[in-house]
C-alpha cells in the first residue's frame, strides 16, 4: 500500500463516498483513485466500502479501523515533512487554518497579512466554517490550527492555546428605542424584540439561551446567520436587535448603527487555537500565534506542543487591550 491510497481513502469517506468529489479535492481523476482503491482492496483482502452497483454505499466495519490507521499514517508523514522543513530552515509552504466566520473576517486578517510581509513564500488556506463545524474539521485533519471561542469550557481535541477575552454586544439602527435608553439594556429590554444573532443562538445550549433561561425569560430570536456581515443587514432591514461578538463592529463601517454594551450578565468568551497533539507545526505557524496574540511567548508554546512543558499560558487581554496593542 501506499500513502497516496491511505489520502485517497480518506478523501473518499471525507466526501460523503462520492469518489467524483474526493477526486477534486485531492485533484485526481476518478478512474484514477476507483483503479487505486481496488488495488488497496485486493492487497488488504476485504472490502473497505459496501457497493450498491456501482456507488459506494457505506464504510465496512473493516473500513472503519483501516480509515483511523491511516489518518494516523498520514498525519505522521505530515509530521515528518514539517519536521524536515523545520530542519532545513524552509519558509515556504501552507498553513491551513479552520475557523469561524468572525474570527476570519474581523481578527486573523491583520495576521495573516504581517505574516505574508515576513514569510513571502507561505499561503494560507483559511476555511470560514459553522462553529460546530470547526473542530470536526481538525479533527479529520483537514487543517493544522483551529481557531474557536466557548463560554467557559476548554476546546477539547488537541492543546487549546488562549489567544484572547471578547464579550458580546447589542447593535440597533440609531432611531431604535434601545438606542434612546441612555444606558446598555437589560435581559427584560432585549426580551422584548425580536433579536438576531449567530446560528449558534439556535440550539438548546447557547449561553445567550442559558443567560435568558436563568432569570425565567425566553428570547425570540427572529433570525439568525454564521456570518456576522448579514447580522448587520438584518438589523439595517429592521429585522431585529443584533447580538453579535464585540470584534464584528467598526466604527467606520458600520457608523450607522448604534453599538450598545450587552448585558453584564451574559458571559465573557474566550477565543482559543487548538492544535492536535502530536503535530509538528512549521516554524511560521508560531509567528501567527504571536501575531494574534502578542502575549504568548514562541518558545513556550514550541515546548508545550512538543510535549516537554506543562501548558501554564499567559491571562488572554481582553479584545479592547488586544486591538489597542495592536493598533499600537
Amino acid at each position: 500500500m501506499t500513502l497516496t491510497q491511505l489520502r485517497y481513502l480518506i478523501a473518499i469517506v471525507d466526501a460523503g463516498l462520492n469518489i467524483t468529489t474526493a477526486a477534486d479535492r485531492v485533484h485526481a481523476t476518478q478512474p484514477g483513485i476507483s483503479k487505486q482503491l481496488k488495488q488497496l482492496e485486493d492487497e488488504l483482502g476485504f472490502l473497505l466500502f459496501q457497493r450498491k452497483g456501482r456507488s459506494l454505499e457505506s464504510i465496512t466495519e473493516a473500513g472503519q479501523v483501516v480509515l483511523a490507521h491511516a489518518r494516523r499514517a498520514v498525519a505522521e508523514a505530515a509530521n515528518i515533512r514539517a519536521f524536515a522543513a523545520n530542519q532545513r530552515g524552509e519558509a515556504v509552504g501552507t498553513l491551513h487554518i479552520a475557523t469561524t466566520h468572525t474570527q476570519a473576517r474581523f481578527v486573523l486578517p491583520a495576521a495573516i497579512g504581517a505574516l505574508n510581509r515576513e514569510y513571502p513564500q507561505v499561503g494560507v488556506q483559511l476555511q470560514s466554517l459553522a462553529d460546530n463545524d470547526v473542530l470536526p474539521h481538525l479533527a479529520k485533519g483537514n487543517a493544522d490550527i483551529a481557531i474557536v471561542s466557548s463560554v467557559g469550557s476548554v476546546p477539547a481535541g488537541g492543546h487549546a492555546i488562549p489567544l484572547y477575552r471578547w464579550r458580546r454586544i447589542v447593535v440597533v439602527p440609531k432611531e431604535h428605542a434601545l438606542a434612546k435608553l441612555g444606558r446598555a439594556p437589560t435581559l427584560e429590554d432585549l426580551a422584548a424584540h425580536p433579536l438576531v444573532s449567530y446560528h449558534s443562538t439556535s440550539q438548546p445550549e447557547s449561553s445567550l439561551r442559558r443567560a435568558f433561561s436563568d432569570v425565567g425569560l425566553s428570547p425570540t430570536v427572529a433570525m439568525t446567520a454564521h456570518d456576522a456581515d448579514l447580522i448587520k443587514t438584518y438589523v439595517r432591514a429592521g429585522l431585529g436587535v443584533g447580538i453579535l461578538a464585540e470584534m464584528a463592529v467598526s466604527a467606520i463601517a458600520d457608523g450607522d448603527l448604534a453599538v450598545l454594551p450587552a448585558p453584564a450578565v451574559l458571559p465573557e468568551c474566550t477565543a482559543w487555537a487548538v492544535v492536535p497533539k502530536e503535530r509538528v507545526l512549521r516554524r511560521y505557524a508560531f509567528d501567527l500565534f504571536r501575531h494574534v496574540a502578542p502575549q504568548l511567548d514562541r518558545h513556550d508554546l514550541q515546548r508545550v506542543l512538543g510535549g516537554h512543558q506543562e501548558s501554564v499560558w499567559p491571562t488572554p487581554p481582553s479584545w479592547v487591550e488586544l486591538s489597542q496593542a495592536i493598533t499600537n
